[in-house]
């Protein structure tokens, strides 16, 4: 029988817990203060993450709410919505998934050195004289739940002698379930047969046979499963095979992928220095030379300087734009050696690479002057270092018919394909559409009607204490609320654009109408000014 100890993790609720976890703490669209209270996806509502199926979008997670209301995974979106009809319906990020789950393969590799994804929902730790490190096995066990429940993450584990046992017990067995290998053949027995590993025309079959459970699949020879099972040329999932796997008859090695590369170069100095700023280039260049080989550039950069008396001083920077030019990445540290304190002076330096991309060499031009969306990233580059990442913005248009929701603003040192050929560097900024005003508030403001009219913009209105006679109006443009995101009782827009008296040129719109159900009288907002 194998010495091996496999660990599987299988985490039942990672794509809503996820979901739960990015939206808490930053959510994906900003909501003006005046309307937060209406709108957005209401956390005990029921609530589903729809995945696009065969025959239409499928239920790929549900929150409690949800299948407390019959929901499952895999359900048809209009059967879900058949049995809870104020269902609430949300995109899934498959692509986002996938890559957390590699994220978190990774960042498992610290109770271990062997790692993997198991499935979609899934971990695979080989920790076969890793456990004692921990305290035993128990131990390991209980820091491993412990760790992903404060990543917002309930996980079920179970740690047996093979992949197949460990995984069966994980999501059939008992919590933090530890199989030995005497006892294995005898815990298996016991399952269902749907702990195989199989596909779905597989176990129907086996069902239809009598066979529930491993035990029973146990008991008929070998002869008769191969003759039945053996023909349709599906030889890595049939019940054999995998039967034979989990007890450890067959191998299953766990593929491991490897880890991304790591640009790091340490410079170690023959006595202290109490200004290590020119010491830099040498380091600086044999790490851009290193990711150039490697065909790669660099969004962030770590220096780590360690003092005498053991003291570390850490500084971190960002790029817009991929970059592994040395003299670029030396003006943007530059700042940081302003309030240095040096104390008996460096004796070591360390410079790393953070968050490397795929970068391609690069022809300058005839002239010898660099590209325009070169020259846009540099200058974006060194206004971040000296007023902050956050000062420092671009436009980052959104989908959405809500003009604060589709007009946002994120940090410039984060748009790198905005940057790109056909963005912002290579095709000029956005130009303002002569519809919409050229000033857009932050939240719209309310405003006070003085003299209403049954149809149209009011004659006279009230905003910041003065007081606007409307000579000229043009409209409505009227903007329905969106329905896939926005509560019931939400009110539709009517928006005017209109000319005071004194010229000047102001967007108003009206929330809601006279009569349609959804509140009182409507309320009347300035959202923009136009030039």
């Amino acid at each position: 029988m194998t010495r091996r100890r496999i660990v599987s993790i299988w985490l039942p609720r990672f794509p809503i817990a996820r979901w739960e976890r990015v939206t808490t703490a930053q959510p994906s669209l900003p909501c003006a203060p005046w309307e937060e209270a209406a709108d957005g996806p209401d956390a005990d509502a029921p609530l589903v993450l729809a995945a696009p199926g065969p025959h239409g979008p499928v239920v790929h997670a549900a929150n409690p709410a949800a299948l407390t209301g019959g929901t499952k995974r895999g359900m048809r979106l209009t059967d879900a919505r058949a049995l809870t009809p104020e269902l609430q319906v949300v995109e899934a990020d498959l692509r986002g998934d996938a890559e957390a789950l590699r994220r978190l393969t990774l960042w498992s590799r610290r109770w271990c050195p062997w790692s993997a994804s198991d499935g979609a929902d899934g971990l695979v730790l080989d920790t076969t004289g890793s456990d004692h490190l921990w305290g035993g096995e128990a131990a390991i066990l209980a820091d491993m739940e412990m760790r992903l429940a404060d990543l917002g993450q309930d996980a079920r584990l179970a740690v047996a002698p093979t992949h197949g046992a460990a995984w069966a017990l994980a999501r059939y067995g008992d919590l933090r379930e530890n199989c030995g290998p005497s006892a294995l053949k005898a815990r298996l027995a016991m399952l269902p047969v749907a702990a195989l590993r199989l596909d779905g025309a597989t176990l129907l079959t086996l069902r239809r046979l009598g066979i529930k459970r491993i035990g029973d699949l146990m008991l008929i020879p070998r002869a008769t499963l191969e003759r039945r099972f053996g023909r349709d040329g599906r030889a890595l999932m049939t019940p054999l095979r995998r039967l034979d796997q989990m007890t450890g008859d067959l191998p299953e090695p766990i593929v491991s992928p490897a880890p991304p590369q790591r640009f790091r170069v340490v410079h170690r100095l023959a006595e202290p220095v109490m200004d290590p700023q020119p010491l830099l280039p040498e380091p600086l260049g044999m790490l851009c030379a290193e990711m150039a080989d490697a065909g790669q550039g660099l969004r962030g950069i770590r220096l780590e300087l360690y003092r005498t008396d053991g003291t570390a001083s850490r500084f971190e920077t960002g790029c817009s734009q991929a970059s592994r030019d040395p003299a670029h990445l030396l003006n943007l540290m530059a700042r940081h050696f302003e309030s240095l304190d040096a104390g008996f002076g460096f004796d070591t330096l360390s410079l790393e690479a953070l968050r490397p991309e795929p970068l391609s060499a690069a022809q300058i031009r005839l002239d010898g002057g660099v590209q325009s969306d070169v020259a846009l990233a540099t200058l974006i580059d060194r206004l971040a270092v000296r007023l902050g990442p956050q000062a420092v913005q671009l436009p980052d248009p959104r989908e959405s018919h809500l003009p604060e929701r589709a007009d946002a603003w994120s940090p410039a040192v984060r748009r790198a394909d905005l940057l790109a050929p056909g963005g912002l560097g290579g095709g000029g900024m956005i130009a303002a559409s002569r519809e919409r005003p050229v000033r857009l508030l932050h939240a719209p403001e309310r405003i006070e009607v003085l003299y209403a009219v049954p149809e149209g913009p009011p004659v006279r209105f009230k905003w910041r204490r003065k007081p606007y006679v409307i000579r000229r109006h043009q409209g409505p443009e009227r903007i329905a609320p969106e329905w896939w995101r926005a509560r019931p009782g939400t009110r539709l827009r009517d928006y005017y654009k209109v000319e005071v008296e004194a010229g000047e040129r102001y967007w108003l719109f009206r929330e809601g109408i006279l009569g349609d159900g959804r509140g009182d009288t409507p309320d009347w907002f300035l959202h923009g000014l136009f030039a």
